[in-house]
């Protein structure tokens, strides 16, 4: 029995189905109209309301190999939008191999972050397995400018010369979000997003333990390399009590907790791939109306400047010297609180990348099959 098509699969062997920019984008789809399934990790649970879900556990590296080839062929949409290198080339094998059974697919590549930057920030990214992936991503990005469609993340990211390009930054929905609202009457700091130490995971926690007013609420998975550490702290340090770790959740729920925080987090490292990007998380924080404290990252430094929306730290002691000025000055978190919304309402409201992805797709999911 040949199964009943869609309009669009999102295929992805290395995000959960709980991923942000999944959800936003498929967002986008069911918005214009679009029949979509999803295809990756974790609970289907977690997954986007109002699209069929597949997911199962995170495996071996064998596993997820064996996946890519596998995926193209049991999705059912007339698009196939995926999300990771991996699966370039076989979804534009599938792609070829529809021509010869008259139900012509689609490829759209989503590129959104630095591959190659990003290798750098993982912990397994070394000898072979660094040379392995490198290659992978290579062949990738050249394979992707064969899609019927690339979307990107941010303009300096490649490839910059495929069939089309389309950039698609990582911008908020808001109906994904709660409104703002006003800080409960105890200091309490936010974080959402990957847990890790290159994205600010001990710095962090060193700030707590140096502020006993505040708390703290950490959503997103802990990575691998950092558990052991982590479970430590727990078991020793004084602060531990007022640092909540939920784990991961899908953004409508992870961003509930936005409700009566003071600050959002975002204490990034300076590696390749954050030194260049724009961390979407800053404008998550923004359009919810959170004060913001941020490394000093060149994009980040600049817009939260600018917004009058918070503070630049450069280490632990100045993120702890900001947050203890705050906490006997409440009245200026209700200033930056205020700056934010005012730039997230004027600046985020709009987002003509999703207007134009979402008729891009349509147009796809539409074309006649040859």
């Amino acid at each position: 029995m040949i199964p009943e098509q869609v309009d669009v699969s999102v295929l992805t062997t290395g995000h959960d189905v709980a991923d942000a920019r999944l959800h936003r984008l498929t967002a986008v789809l069911v918005a214009q109209g679009l029949s979509v399934e999803v295809d990756g990790l974790g609970s289907p649970s977690s997954g986007p309301p109002e699209v069929r879900v597949r997911a199962v556990p995170r495996r071996s590296l064998g596993h997820r190999m064996l996946r890519s080839m596998l995926l193209p062929w049991t999705a059912r949409g007339r698009v196939l939008i995926v999300l990771d290198p991996d699966l370039v080339l076989p979804a534009l094998v599938r792609r070829w191999m529809s021509r010869w059974s008259g139900d012509r697919r689609r490829v759209v590549a989503d590129v959104h972050e630095d591959y190659m930057k990003t290798l750098f920030d993982r912990s397994w990214a070394h000898g072979i397995s660094l040379v392995a992936a490198r290659l992978v991503v290579a062949g990738a990005l050249r394979a992707s400018t064969r899609a019927d469609a690339t979307v990107v993340v941010d303009d300096y990211l490649p490839p910059h010369r495929p069939r089309s390009r389309l950039v698609v930054r990582n911008l908020p929905i808001f109906d994904m979000l709660p409104p703002p609202s006003q800080p409960e009457p105890t200091p309490r700091a936010l974080y959402v997003g990957d847990v890790r130490r290159s994205r600010g995971l001990r710095t962090m926690l060193s700030v707590l333990e140096a502020c006993p007013e505040w708390s703290l609420d950490v959503v997103g998975p802990v990575a691998a390399a950092d558990r052991r550490w982590l479970a430590n702290w727990r078991a020793t340090s004084p602060a531990r009590d007022r640092v909540r770790f939920h784990g991961r959740r899908p953004p409508r729920d992870a961003w509930q907790l936005a409700s009566g925080a003071w600050v959002g987090l975002c204490l990034l490292d300076p590696t390749p791939a954050f030194v260049a990007a724009m961390p979407s998380k800053i404008l998550e924080y923004l359009a919810c109306g959170l004060t913001v404290v941020t490394t000093p990252l060149p994009r980040a430094a600049a817009l939260i400047v600018e917004a009058g929306a918070g503070a630049v730290v450069a280490d632990v002691a100045a993120a702890t010297e900001t947050l203890r000025a705050w906490t006997d000055r409440p009245a200026q978190i209700a200033v930056h609180q205020a700056a934010a919304r005012a730039w997230a309402y004027e600046n985020l409201s709009q987002s003509d990348s999703y207007r134009e992805f979402g008729r891009m797709m349509a147009r796809l999911a539409r074309t006649e099959q040859s």
